[in-house]
């Protein structure tokens, strides 16, 4: 007969009492709301289609294409048809809007992307681009979550990128480089 020993079951209730439980809020974060847009479709729609996200500016969440950008900084505007499928896997996405330039935001938003959590393939599951659409000049976003700011607050940046994974259908996917 094989026989557990006691300080076994007693060693793993500590990991199985954590299973489940999250800090949507890690500390220090309090001050920052991210709040969440209302569910919407996550179908997959040809990329031709005018009907992609949810509405927003920029979109959160919705329709979006089938294919997915990679996780790195673009220097020009990508489809927000093609990044909604990002979001959909979990990836944050960085735009900004700036014509005269603003290298100060775009080096907050690398930093940012350089800390997001990493896939499978070691790779941050996030990317930055120019999107010349955006209201501001910064947008930081999850799937249903978005953070709108002229200058962009690293540790606004670093309390959202704690809510990854969180609300996204299709979390935890790995990205191509």
């Amino acid at each position: 007969m094989f026989r557990i020993p006691l300080a076994l079951p007693l060693l793993l209730l500590p990991s199985l009492l954590a299973c489940g439980t999250t800090d949507p809020q890690p500390q220090g974060c309090e001050r920052f709301e991210f709040a969440l847009a209302p569910e919407a479709s996550a179908l997959h729609v040809t990329c031709s289609s005018t009907s992609c996200g949810n509405g927003l500016n920029p979109p959160t969440a919705g329709r979006h294409c089938s294919s997915t950008l990679s996780c790195r900084v673009h220097d020009t505007e990508q489809p927000s048809c093609v990044w909604l499928h990002n979001l959909e896997h979990g990836h944050a996405v960085f735009l900004y809007n700036c014509p005269e330039g603003c290298p100060e935001e775009v080096a907050k938003l690398e930093e940012a992307q350089r800390s997001a959590r990493r896939g499978g393939n070691d790779v941050p599951r996030a990317l930055v681009a120019p999107d010349p659409n955006i209201p501001n000049r910064v947008a930081a976003i999850l799937w249903r979550r978005a953070y709108l700011t002229d200058s962009a607050d690293p540790e606004a940046l670093r309390c959202l990128l704690a809510l990854q994974d969180q609300d996204a259908p299709e979390p935890g996917l790995s990205c191509a480089p």
